[in-house]
Formats: structure tokens, C-alpha cells, sequence
């Protein structure tokens, strides 16, 4: 595998490794040993370890910014939100709560998923204060969506991908049959 190996396999291969060993399984032995390369290779591509976990939560933002891209490039909100809902259920949620973990210990990865929480948001927002016209409507409506994921993320429950995809259709029963008219204004 050692001539098959890019800077995108090290990416690949970090973000197998956080969704298999956690935040504190991330070193750069791992990911060598993973791609049955050795650390020379490494730093053939990357100046250091912290140079490569920049760029590795950077190569994350733009997966999770392309996924989101694909769903604004939906013109109706509808189906904006079942693309949205698709990408978020076929996530690598293992490696997502390790981004949520590492975030809790360094402020550059915190800001980074910040922005992802903030566009995950708004593309719910958007979406469904189209179809709802209600602001305060629409924002239960996204912040339910953030809350189902980043708390599937973190539970430490076996992962239930059925159990989270049933919960994800209540969410649009909810939405589709017009439950969100009965939202309180603020």
C-alpha cells in the first residue's frame, strides 16, 4: 500500500482512526501503522504532526461544507432537508464525537466545529422557515435537527442507526403534517 499512499489516505486513514479509537487514539503511529507506512513517508507529506491535525480538521470541514453544499444546491426546501437528513444519518458518527471531543480541548478545532454546528443550523433554518414561514417555527425545527445528531454523537449507547433514522422521520412527520404551527412565540 506504501506507493498507493496520498496526503488524502492520511486523511482518510485519521478521520478511520477517530471514529475507531476515539480523540485520544489519534497519534501518529496509528495512522502510520494503518497505512502500513512508516513515519519517514509521514513527514514526507506533512512538516509535523500538528501541521498534519490542522490539515486533517481542516480536509473534515470541507467534507462536512461539500455535503452541506450539495443540500443548498436543492431548490426545494423540502427535499433540501431530506438531503441534509441522508448526509447527517451516512455520517461517521464515531469520528464526528471525537471532532466534538477534540473540540473540547482545543480552541482552533472548537472554532472549526463551530462553523460546521452554525452552517448544519442555518441549512436546516433555511429550509424549513421556507416551508413553515414562521421564524420561531423554523428555528425549533433546526435546533430539534442539531440537537437528534449531536445527541446521537455523544450518547454512549450502542449506535441505533435504525432507532436514529425513525426518530429522523417523527422529526419530518412533525414537520409534514403540520405540528410546528402549534410552536409558541417567543
Amino acid at each position: 500500500m506504501a506507493g498507493a499512499v496520498t496526503r488524502e489516505s492520511y486523511f482518510e486513514t485519521g478521520l478511520d482512526v477517530l471514529a475507531d479509537l476515539g480523540y485520544g487514539g489519534l497519534k501518529l503511529a496509528g495512522v502510520c501503522n494503518r497505512l502500513g507506512v512508516t513515519t519517514g513517508s509521514f513527514y514526507h507529506y506533512f512538516p509535523s504532526w500538528s501541521a498534519y491535525t490542522r490539515e486533517l480538521i481542516g480536509h473534515w470541514l470541507q467534507r462536512r461544507i461539500d455535503g452541506m453544499a450539495v443540500a443548498y444546491a436543492e431548490p426545494n426546501a423540502r427535499r433540501r432537508i431530506d438531503t441534509i437528513i441522508k448526509h447527517a444519518l451516512a455520517l461517521p458518527h464515531g469520528a464526528e464525537a471525537a471532532i466534538r471531543v477534540w473540540s473540547s480541548l482545543d480552541q482552533d478545532v472548537l472554532a472549526v466545529q463551530t462553523e460546521v454546528d452554525r452552517r448544519r443550523f442555518d441549512v436546516m433554518f433555511d429550509a424549513a422557515f421556507e416551508i413553515l414561514g414562521h421564524a420561531n417555527q423554523a428555528q425549533v425545527f433546526a435546533s430539534w435537527s442539531m440537537y437528534l445528531l449531536i445527541g446521537y454523537e455523544q450518547a454512549t449507547l450502542p449506535r441505533d442507526t435504525v432507532g436514529l433514522r425513525w426518530v429522523a422521520e417523527q422529526m419530518l412527520d412533525a414537520l409534514d403534517s403540520g405540528r410546528f404551527a402549534s410552536v409558541p412565540d417567543d
